[in-house]
């Protein structure tokens, strides 16, 4: 199959991790952790997990004039990702998150965006081109909102359906809204959108439906393990996940909605691209690290293959 074209439109940070045994608490030093680096920023996470899982992705991002920048360029080329309109800014520095990673693999993160503020409806115009000729436009909260909504508005203007992964949680217009065809929060974020706990099916089905009443076309409810909750206008039903055991979910939110803009780019029902982003997600918290811990299409597909 011909890989589908996706725009991604967000942010690049450099990962300092540190491996602990638990996250620390407020004013408490944990010695004897182990650290790494690895590529990351929801963006450039979602792009390289999209052109892992099969797309020809083309990435919108702004990093500084540094060796984090530098990096962050050669990694994604090496992903086979279209680098053209990551801007290099003259005065911010690269972004950089800084994790501790828990035994249990749970995270707890912290990033100073630097160069992803930056990031202008200036620079989208810049790429309108390439916008106009997607099958998707991908986007998350990392970056300015003012630059998320001029792309999802330039993505309208052209018949191109938007994805927002409305992450970091944060309050957002209906005018906003309204552009989107599929949002993918987690449990916070719907939270956070719609007042509505997130504590079984039913909260789900009652936030998914606030959502909806607000103009997105379809909502889907990431619930980690227990897969994601989907609503359109079909109805609304549990997508069930994947039993793993997990390592590091730094990214795994990220990696889904990558594997997820590739099988709606391809035509697959909304259902089905549901479980092959399940399926990617669940292959990410078994490995470590950000951009890393996405897996290949074959490796996607293997696993759907085996159940397991």
């Amino acid at each position: 199959m011909r890989a589908k074209s996706i725009v991604v439109v967000g942010s690049s940070n450099t990962d300092m991790i540190i491996r602990v045994p638990r996250i620390p608490r407020a004013g408490e030093t944990l010695l004897g952790g182990e650290f790494f680096s690895a590529a990351g920023g929801k963006g450039a996470n979602q792009a390289v997990g999209a052109a892992r899982a099969g797309g020809k992705v083309a990435f919108i991002a702004r990093v500084g004039r540094d060796a984090f920048g530098d990096q962050a360029i050669a990694g994604l080329r090496r992903d086979g990702v279209d680098v053209r309109y990551v801007f290099r800014d003259k005065r911010a520095a690269s972004g950089v998150a800084l994790i501790f990673v828990a035994k249990d693999g749970e995270n707890s993160i912290a990033v100073a965006g630097g160069a992803n503020a930056k990031l202008s409806p200036a620079d989208v115009k810049k790429a309108s081109s390439v916008i106009g000729s997607a099958e998707l436009l991908v986007a998350q909260l990392e970056t300015p909102l003012a630059t998320v909504a001029a792309a999802a508005q330039a993505a309208v203007k052209a018949r191109v359906p938007v994805i927002l992964n409305p992450a970091p949680a944060r309050p957002l217009a209906n005018s906003l809204l309204k552009l989107i065809s599929v949002l993918t929060p987690n449990e916070t974020e719907a939270e956070l959108l719609t007042g509505i706990k997130v504590t079984d099916d039913a909260a789900a089905a009652r936030a998914c439906s606030a959502l909806r009443s607000r103009g997105v076309r379809t909502v889907i409810l990431t619930l980690g393990q227990r897969g994601a909750f989907l609503a359109d206008a079909d109805g609304q039903r549990l997508v069930p996940g994947f039993r793993v055991k997990s390592v590091d979910s730094t990214a795994a939110g990220d990696v889904f909605n990558g594997a997820l803009s590739v099988a709606l780019a391809e035509g697959k029902t909304v259902l089905d691209a549901v479980r092959f982003a399940n399926a990617a997600a669940a292959l990410s918290v078994t490995r470590p690290g950000a951009q890393p811990s996405a897996p290949s299409r074959a490796d996607i597909e293997k696993f759907l293959r085996n159940g397991r």
